[in-house]
């Protein structure tokens, strides 16, 4: 089986699972970085989980730079600090999650990816807090919760077998 063919497969087994993660988005994140050489799943976990690192650390980035934009009312500077936090402790526990899964501690991983995720949702919830108050990092927030989602669909899947 090509990489293609392991990516698509394992794509739709995991967003057929998942309501929230896009079958699309799933193939073109890791097509664009299998550089096309034959992979199996671990490999892909692997991938996956540096790709969710790599976004965390540019969505820290991302931050920086709107926290500098006079645009923001204080509300939102707070949110966006509150998110950078999360964001700066997703990294080690996403790295945790990769030397957990590396160990074939499956079960580590999977915890460590599942709280890495919540910095997500929870990064968007601060924002609704304030009645109309809308999250500069909504798409963001989605693409690192649909990362997440890839990791632990994947982890998920070699640890059931």
């Amino acid at each position: 089986m090509g990489s293609n063919d392991l990516i698509q497969l394992s794509c739709k087994k995991a967003s057929q699972g998942d309501p929230n993660l896009s079958y699309k988005f799933c193939v073109s994140s890791l097509e664009a970085n299998s550089q096309g050489h034959s992979l199996d799943l671990q490999e892909l976990v692997v991938i996956s989980l540096n790709l969710t690192i790599a976004n965390a650390t540019n969505i820290n980035s991302t931050i920086s730079r709107l926290l500098k934009d006079k645009a923001f009312d204080k509300f939102a500077k707070e949110c966006l600090r509150d998110c950078s936090e999360l964001y700066s402790d997703a990294i080690p526990t996403l790295q945790e999650a990769l030397c957990a899964f590396q160990s074939k501690d499956f079960a580590k991983a999977n915890i460590e990816v599942s709280s890495a995720m919540d910095a997500s949702s929870t990064c968007e919830d601060g924002f609704k807090e304030k009645k109309g108050e809308v999250s500069p990092l909504r798409k963001e927030n989605d693409v690192f919760f649909q990362l997440n989602a890839i990791s632990l669909s994947f982890i998920n899947t070699l640890a059931s077998k």
